[in-house]
């Protein structure tokens, strides 16, 4: 492997899951924006470095990034609902989430008015009932996946939100095509996450225990991307 292909600091190489050993390794890229291309990115980052039995995953924000699904906070004019909504967000450690104007008003959009305010309720009697994630299990996947800047964002997506990814199943068939293995795009962070899509069927559960603890990294290492490796 090149040396752009590597282990995150502070992350493990090989985890065992089911009684198998996988190695995961993270690919550093340049800063990726809507000028690039999921299928370039793959091939010039991951393709030289695939072997047969792998699984590649990407970002889901990279993966957004490149579809021009990440928005300008100038460009974000935030309604009174969307600010009194936010203010009422439990702030994740894992990120910022719904948890300002911005954010919470793409939500509104990409998912519309109703909806939110119907997981708002949900949330409210959640709480009620000594629960949490009632929100987003009304709101669905479109407004946990929007993610706003934080202290670790890498610039300029310091000063942008970013929405889910368009499509995450047809993006993992595209690169897929590109790498001749198995692709997956994933949202991750250091406190677990979700498989967005997949190329071909798999084992949504297998691969969200391999990635629990996010080798990818969640500060500055512009590693959007990965590869799952079965050891011998």
């Amino acid at each position: 492997m090149d040396k752009n292909v590597f282990v995150n600091d502070k992350k493990r190489e090989f985890v065992t899951v089911d009684g198998v050993k996988y190695g995961r390794y993270a690919v550093r890229t340049h800063v990726v924006t809507e000028k690039d291309s999921l299928r370039n990115i793959a091939k010039k980052y991951v393709l030289p470095n695939v072997r047969p039995g792998d699984v590649v995953f990407f970002s889901e924000k990279m993966v957004a990034c490149t579809q021009g699904r990440a928005i300008p906070l100038r460009d974000i004019k935030s309604r009174r609902l969307a600010v009194f909504l936010s203010g009422h967000v439990y702030k994740n450690p894992g990120g910022i989430g719904l948890a300002m104007p911005e954010t919470m008003e793409m939500a509104l959009r990409e998912c519309g008015t109703l909806r939110i305010l119907l997981a708002a309720a949900a949330h409210c009697l959640g709480r009620l009932l000594g629960q949490r994630g009632w929100f987003y299990i009304v709101a669905g996947r479109k407004a946990a996946s929007i993610d706003g800047p934080c202290h670790y964002t890498i610039p300029p997506y310091n000063e942008y939100v970013v929405l889910g990814p368009d499509r995450p199943d047809a993006a993992a068939r595209e690169a897929a095509e590109v790498l001749g293995v198995p692709a997956l795009i994933v949202d991750i962070n250091d406190l677990g996450g979700e498989i967005l899509g997949s190329s071909e069927k798999i084992d949504k559960k297998l691969y969200r225990a391999i990635l629990r603890d996010n080798p990818l990294g969640q500060s500055g290492q512009c590693t959007p991307c990965g590869i799952i490796r079965p050891a011998m």
